[in-house]
């Protein structure tokens, strides 16, 4: 009789995902900590590793960070070309400011999942924070968790693709 677990593991999907980050989020742990943090992005992983437990094994991570719309909207498109199943994505600034970012999120169709350090609807000195682009495109938000944000979206990208 075959081992029923040994063909479980055949039979289980792993995801790709990818994890994006626009401008000035390439010192996650530096920039001031007193809004986003003292964390930086190599605890992801682990998080990610905690909060999926054994299924962590079946979610690829990958890391971009860019300064510039063109760069992440090149990126977006390259994990359209590769078959990337999910996307976590803090634009930062470009969240509030961007219709080339959303436009892009509308036609590539990978679930995306809108992350943010702080919580953006608690930030009243600025209003414009408040306000996302992107929110038309995306399959949800995780927001004001610090570098948690990121392993959350990633936990709900995963739980999102398994039952898709």
């Amino acid at each position: 009789m075959p081992n029923p677990l040994a063909r479980r593991e055949k039979t289980m999907q792993t995801y790709d995902i990818l994890i994006l980050n626009g401008p000035n989020l390439g010192s996650l742990g530096q920039r001031q900590p007193e809004i986003y943090g003292s964390l930086g992005m190599d605890t992801v992983p682990a998080m990610v590793q905690e909060l999926l437990g054994d299924n962590a094994s079946l979610v690829n991570l990958t890391f971009f960070q860019a300064n510039g719309e063109g760069a992440l909207i090149d990126r977006l498109e390259l994990a359209r070309k590769e078959g990337v199943a999910g996307v976590a994505f803090n634009a930062g600034a470009y969240t509030h400011t961007s219709l080339a970012i959303a436009d892009c999120l509308a036609w590539i169709e990978i679930p995306t999942v809108e992350v943010h350090l702080s919580n953006v609807l608690a930030r009243t000195e600025d209003p414009i924070r408040q306000h996302s682009y992107m929110g038309k495109s995306v399959i949800g938000m995780v927001a004001g968790f610090g570098v948690l944000s990121y392993a959350l979206a990633v936990q709900a990208l995963y739980l999102h693709l398994k039952t898709a």
